[in-house]
């Protein structure tokens, strides 16, 4: 195992191995890697104000760039499909990525579809199969009621603003942030690039009397509208679930003309970082597809995502039947 602060760590090609050397940068234990990671990305309901949709359901394209940007490929999870069928797309993938958007977090198909692969994550990990869940804005949501088994999120004054996040104790040693360089903490704590896009946020109050979830997971970040602290980002504590209201994705890969948008260099930085976390995250898993032309038919390089203009939510979609 590595355990020097001053270790970094590197992949031989030859192996999948993660191994050791010398260079500034703090490290992961030496463990065995998938270098072909593959994340899925749930889709969802079209939204009502998209007027000239393609298909019955989405994913925005930034979320697709946000993880190829960090060397994963892309499936993307398509609603209204049978358990089975899910069981099946589970095991082929190495992880998962709940996205923004708008959809009802009870009961709606993306609700749906995201229990049976929280539940399936829950199994697998219990099991000693590493398969890791990220959860951003509406993702963040979903997770909260599945882990509660109920909606207790809050209404905020968050929508269209750009926050730095107040760090908890917990943020310096969690999964997540350890490895960010000090630059960047110092960045995401002192500017405002956190892009939040939300009207519901769990508040500190609800969550530190819900038993389920200060179970679960544990606080790494909150913000605040001004009258109501919220959870801004969290990790779980037994398994690798990530949860953060905000956007990172947008920072690098959404150019359309809102107020809480944030480019500056520190803005995409905190975007890559992001990604690479969860894609490295995946790359602890071995899941796979039963065939190449399974893998290739799957893959979202089948679909072209459509321009939807840049005074819209999202600048890209990829739109499904």
């Amino acid at each position: 195992m590595c355990s020097s602060a001053f270790v970094f760590s590197v992949v031989t090609s030859f192996t999948g191995v993660l191994c050791c050397f010398l260079l500034p940068q703090p490290v992961y234990p030496c463990i065995r890697l998938n270098n072909r990671p593959i994340i899925g990305i749930l889709a969802q309901e079209n939204q009502k104000s998209d007027l000239h949709p393609q298909g019955i359901s989405y994913i925005a394209a930034s979320y697709v760039k946000h993880l190829e940007a960090a060397g994963a490929r892309v499936v993307p999870v398509r609603i209204n499909r049978t358990e089975d069928e899910y069981e099946k797309l589970f095991y082929s993938i190495n992880g998962l990525l709940l996205p923004g958007g708008e959809v009802d977090i009870e009961r709606s198909q993306f609700a749906r579809v995201a229990k049976i692969f929280y539940d399936l994550a829950i199994q697998a990990n219990d099991e000693s199969d590493y398969f890791p869940i990220w959860g951003t804005c509406l993702g963040f949501e979903q997770l909260t009621v599945l882990t509660s088994g109920k909606n207790i999120l809050t209404v905020t004054k968050t929508e269209g603003v750009a926050l730095p996040l107040t760090f908890t104790q917990a943020a310096k040693e969690s999964r997540l942030f350890k490895t960010f360089p000090k630059d960047l903490l110092q960045a995401l704590s002192t500017e405002n690039i956190t892009a939040n896009y939300h009207d519901w946020s769990l508040s500190l109050q609800n969550y530190t009397n819900n038993n389920k979830l200060q179970s679960f997971y544990k606080i790494l970040s909150t913000n605040t509208d001004g009258h109501t602290e919220f959870i801004s980002t969290m990790e779980a504590y037994k398994y690798p679930f990530y949860a953060v209201q905000w956007h990172p994705e947008r920072n690098a890969f959404e150019w359309v003309q809102k107020r809480g948008m944030a480019h500056s260099p520190s803005a995409v930085k905190a975007s890559f970082y992001t990604a690479d976390f969860f894609v490295n995250e995946a790359r602890r898993n071995f899941h796979h597809f039963a065939t190449k032309t399974e893998e290739e038919d799957a893959l979202i390089y089948n679909y072209c995502p459509a321009f939807k203009g840049q005074d819209v939510a999202f600048l890209q979609k990829y739109y499904f039947d």
